[in-house]
């Protein structure tokens, strides 16, 4: 039978999760069309274009 190996510390669980709980920013890139930031692969909304 499995046996636990000991109790971990709320310092070391939590620092083993924290990497899951980070939020990853979105790409922002500059429109080639007008130079306003947007998010890739989506219509600029200053101008209307999409590349």
């Amino acid at each position: 039978m499995a046996v636990p190996k000991g109790k971990v510390s709320r310092q070391r669980r939590d620092k083993r999760r924290s990497s899951h709980w980070k939020l990853e920013a979105p790409g922002i890139i500059k429109c080639p069309n007008c130079g306003e930031f947007k998010m890739p692969h989506r219509v600029c909304k200053a101008c209307g274009m999409y590349n």
